[in-house]
């Protein structure tokens, strides 16, 4: 007999934090928000409720007379404006004390696998200390942890060392988030015997990542930023900023600017908008998800299942929906707007919606996973070469044949001799996929990094096809980058942390746009597809005219001699 997974309810188990355990009463039980209430919560619910259905009530029959009598709805006497009143703080009452619960019990069951993952490996148990039984639920041994707001440094590392209190509940316990990754690092120096002195630990604000950007800190890594520009995109001018390690980089990029900006400048068009998630479900019958994959892409479904998926935010905008299938399991591609987010997550809230709404016409439906790979997220594939995901943009510049020879020191026949040979038919030769380019990866991570994109998702937002061809009778050259998959945002995530935050701001796109959701976020992908298009002119000269070498030997090497450095 097989047995069905189904999709997961709010009635999921949820372990005990930490912290909860230790602000348990000894002797009254656990406080409750309800205790500040002057009336029991019961009593607090069942007045609310009352006076939402009273209102209700009476505003329903009053506006029956209304239009009977012909009287205008918006005409309204003390009453009605007291019963609209008490209609609306009710439902906000009721709305927060049960919206609250809901949620929890959903993102609760979870908690487990975080809690667990986070949690630091103890150090193999001393003589005096006993093994925890493998049977021993991990909420008791929590329990066992004592508060640790009022002991000293020295006692909560030992602590840590020895598994009796887990690493990842430092900041929450302490109050201070500084002291606990301090706390955190010398814990592991003293478990590892290995440590970290050149990771710095202070200046920075570790508050600003609790519970969002990364867990269980324990320093940061300094990056340098470097600036390239002005890159003439559309009539404005941007200077970019671009985090890395590599030499030669920014300087080539900066060049590459320099010679779009003195021939006019570049353009580009986004194409395309949308994210997508890709859950994979499996029925009995190969026959049953066939069924499924023409009820989704029927035309006359789509407005239904619109509704039930925009329902989780109020930038998710449904686009549209494609199945595959292999054998009896089903790959559903949902591509949504999600506004200045990247919107992953925004996404899969979306599809969870449409999945439970599913779950009632098609009860045998076993969802497998939310994300089947038909997505596709931080891997190369066809799907996103093909369909494009996040922003797909092309962006194009005429190079004058002077800027050519006197900026990029090379001629346009060269450099579209060299394109077709090694970004053409060297990719292809290759078996590349997605990477008919010269290095559209360097520009991207760079300003994911700098900017606090997910510098995993470089994988498709790197896809790239660069084209060269001799124009004005072979006089000047055209150059044009399309990136179907540039996957960025300028809200949520890693954007919103001092640094990142600046750069964006740079750039003139941080935060959401107030005139049209979303324009933020496509202004910044098409600032990334103008940034690779100068790298691309760059990189293809220097190695069109034999220049590459030299100057990697120039830009990328080390020397604490800055007037060795001006003169090489």
């Amino acid at each position: 007999m097989e047995v069905r997974r189904r999709l997961p309810h709010s009635t999921s188990s949820r372990r005990s934090s930490p912290e909860a355990i230790h602000n348990v009463a000894p002797s009254s039980g656990a406080l409750q928000a309800s205790d500040a209430l002057p009336l029991p919560i019961r009593y607090t619910n069942l007045l609310f409720s009352l006076l939402f259905a009273a209102s209700l009530f009476f505003l329903m029959r009053r506006w029956r007379e209304k239009v009977r009598e012909s009287i205008p709805l918006h005409v309204v006497d003390l009453f009605e404006l007291v019963s609209i009143v008490s209609v609306v703080a009710s439902l906000i009452y009721l709305l927060n004390f049960f919206g609250i619960a809901f949620v929890q019990s959903i993102v609760s069951s979870n908690e487990d696998e975080v809690q667990d993952f986070l949690a630091l490996p103890p150090a193999p148990p001393a003589a005096d200390n006993k093994m925890r039984p493998a049977s021993m639920p991990a909420p008791l041994v929590e329990q066992a942890a004592p508060a640790l707001s009022g002991r000293d440094d020295e006692e909560i590392i030992e602590a840590v060392v020895a598994g009796k209190t887990p690493s990842y509940s430092l900041e929450t316990t302490l109050g201070n988030c500084l002291r606990a990754a301090a706390i955190r690092r010398e814990a592991i120096r003293r478990i590892s015997g290995r440590g970290m002195d050149g990771l710095p630990l202070e200046g920075f604000d570790y508050e600003s990542v609790l519970g969002q950007c990364c867990e269980l800190p324990v320093g940061y890594v300094q990056v340098p930023v470097g600036i390239a520009g002005p890159l003439m995109l559309d009539g404005s001018s941007y200077y970019v900023p671009m985090a890395t390690t590599e030499g030669c980089l920014v300087a080539s990029t900066n060049r590459g600017c320099k010679a779009i900006a003195e021939s006019g400048g570049a353009a580009s068009v986004v194409l395309r908008d949308g994210m997508t998630r890709a859950p994979v479900v499996r029925f009995p019958t190969a026959v049953r998800a066939a069924e499924l994959k023409f009820f989704l892409e029927e035309p006359d479904n789509f407005d239904t299942l619109s509704v039930v998926f925009n329902k989780s935010s109020r930038f998710a905008r449904l686009q549209n929906i494609h199945c595959t299938l292999a054998g009896r399991n089903v790959y559903i591609r949902f591509s949504c707007s999600t506004g200045d987010a990247m919107g992953m997550n925004m996404v899969s809230k979306g599809v969870q919606n449409v999945l439970d709404y599913l779950q009632n016409d098609f009860p045998e439906m076993d969802v497998i996973s939310i994300s089947g790979n038909f997505c596709s997220d931080k891997k190369p594939a066809a799907v996103n070469w093909i369909e494009g995901r996040g922003k797909s943009v092309v962006c194009e510049a005429v190079i004058k044949e002077a800027v050519v020879k006197k900026v990029l020191k090379t001629t346009v026949s060269s450099l579209v001799e060299v394109n077709i040979i090694k970004n053409l038919a060297g990719s292809a030769v290759a078996g590349a996929l997605g990477g008919f380019n010269a290095h559209a990866s360097n520009i991207v991570s760079a300003i994911f990094i700098a900017t606090g994109q997910d510098p995993a998702q470089n994988v498709e937002s790197s896809h790239c096809i660069t084209m060269m061809e001799a124009v004005n009778d072979g006089k000047d050259l055209h150059i044009s980058v399309t990136m179907p998959s540039i996957e960025v945002g300028t809200v949520g995530g890693g954007t919103q942390l001092a640094s990142q935050s600046a750069c964006l701001n740079l750039l003139g796109v941080k935060g959401s746009s107030t005139e049209s959701p979303g324009a933020n976020a496509r202004l910044l992908a098409t600032i990334v597809a103008g940034t690779v298009l100068a790298g691309e002119l760059s990189l293809m000269s220097a190695l069109a005219a034999g220049h590459l070498v030299r100057s990697h030997m120039k830009y990328n090497r080390s020397c604490k001699d800055v007037s060795l450095i001006a003169s090489s």
